[in-house]
């Protein structure tokens, strides 16, 4: 397989990235019913994971090329190390606070390497796309494994057992590390500029132009939907569907695994219908799932706690399943704006995919979070409606410009 050494070490270390950055939902629930912190100073845990991404993407996204992708995702793996080792043996909210930065910091090295290093191996928007979505897909492989990893470790006697996972957490990131250290990563970088200066300019260029900007706009949209029910579904499970926290956690993997297959389908079948259909189709359908169940729901569940699978109503599975209908949008978006651009434009590019779906991760939980302590998870939930619609709004948009250009290929 071509450039397989690379594609390797993309889908190993975004898998690594994927246990930790959507673990937040667990650590927040745990921050909860551990440490005594209310809904909405939980939902910090978010922004504490998230504005890092977006400040470091800021930072670093015109001059990584030169820096070296390789060597900077080398990096992140040690910084998050250290994270997790820090969580293990601190056992607060703080340093809960402490090892979502770190993980927040390394992702976006990681991110930006791995975008960047998609347009590196692909010649065509097709082949972007289908890769895009794959690497996506992995990525959602790696959520659900969080759901199972995290719970093997729950006890109903020692709260503090799920700390152990941490350690697991640091022994994956130490073997990732030495597969990356030995891979073979030696593909001419192309920047966007003849030095650091030129790279910046180039990147602020990309600011001004039509595409870009409705783009980041759909970029923040789709993660503010992304992350509003990611983070929260196990505290929603547990306090709208009673379920106990392990079986809470466990259920939410229905989502993960929903986003993962949602992701590979996406790949496959970009190949042969064209983009944005897919995306404003997924889109159409989420709205109706969440129109669908909602209504049936209480604010507050009942006194009786769930405990097995058995136990769970036949909403517990559907609600879930909207994983498998919002999972293409974002790699389709990703890989159709990057595909668009020149390469050398990519990382620059990437950056600012990373800085504004940070921004939406973070406003979405927040604001979930908020209105989940005010007005009960399932008034909360109806809210992702709106950005749904902006988002079908801003894809319309995108073809048009694209269009308008002549550089359609979908």
């Amino acid at each position: 397989m071509k450039n397989f050494s690379i594609k390797l070490s993309i889908y190993l270390n975004y898998f690594v990235f994927a246990i930790l950055l959507n673990s937040v939902g667990i650590v927040i629930a745990k921050s909860i019913n551990v440490y005594g912190v209310v809904e909405s100073d939980a939902s910090l845990l978010e922004a504490f994971k998230d504005l890092p991404i977006a400040f470091v993407s800021f930072l670093v996204a015109s001059f990584l090329p030169r820096f070296g992708y390789k060597r900077a995702m080398l990096v992140a793996l040690v910084i998050v190390f250290f994270g997790c080792l820090g969580m293990y043996f601190g056992n607060t909210f703080d340093t809960a606070k402490i090892l979502f930065l770190t993980v927040g910091v390394s992702f976006a090295l990681i991110k930006l390497s791995v975008y960047s290093l998609i347009g590196v191996v692909t010649d065509t928007p097709k082949e972007h796309s289908a890769l895009m979505s794959s690497v996506e897909g992995f990525f959602m492989v790696g959520i659900a494994s969080a759901y199972f990893l995290f719970p093997a470790f729950y006890s109903d006697t020692d709260p503090n057992a799920w700390l152990e996972v941490y350690p697991v957490l640091c022994v994956i990131i130490g073997l990732s590390f030495l597969l990356l250290l030995f891979s073979r990563i030696n593909i001419p970088i192309e920047t966007s500029g003849n030095n650091v200066l030129d790279d910046i300019k180039s990147s602020a260029g990309l600011l001004i132009m039509p595409l870009v900007l409705v783009f980041i706009f759909s970029a923040f949209f789709f993660v503010m939907i992304e992350q509003g029910i990611m983070t929260w579904l196990p505290r929603f499970n547990e306090k709208i569907f009673s379920f106990s926290e392990k079986l809470s956690v466990q259920m939410a993997s229905i989502l993960a695994i929903s986003l993962a297959l949602g992701r590979f389908i996406a790949g496959w079948a970009s190949k042969k219908i064209a983009w944005e259909k897919i995306v404003i189709i997924c889109s159409i359908i989420a709205v109706i799932i969440l129109l669908s169940v909602l209504p049936q729901l209480k604010v507050e569940g009942s006194s009786v706690v769930l405990q097995g699978l058995s136990d769970v109503p036949f909403l517990g599975f559907i609600l879930p399943l909207i994983g498998l209908f919002i999972a293409p949008i974002y790699p389709l978006l990703n890989s159709t704006v990057l595909s668009h651009l020149p390469k050398r434009l990519h990382s620059p590019m990437s950056g600012l995919i990373i800085i504004f779906s940070a921004l939406g991760g973070t406003l979405g939980s927040r604001i979930v979070g908020t209105l989940f302590e005010h007005i009960g998870g399932v008034n909360a939930f109806y809210f992702l409606i709106i950005p749904i619609i902006l988002l079908v709004i801003s894809v319309l948009i995108i073809k048009r410009l694209i269009k308008k250009q002549g550089n359609d290929e979908s």
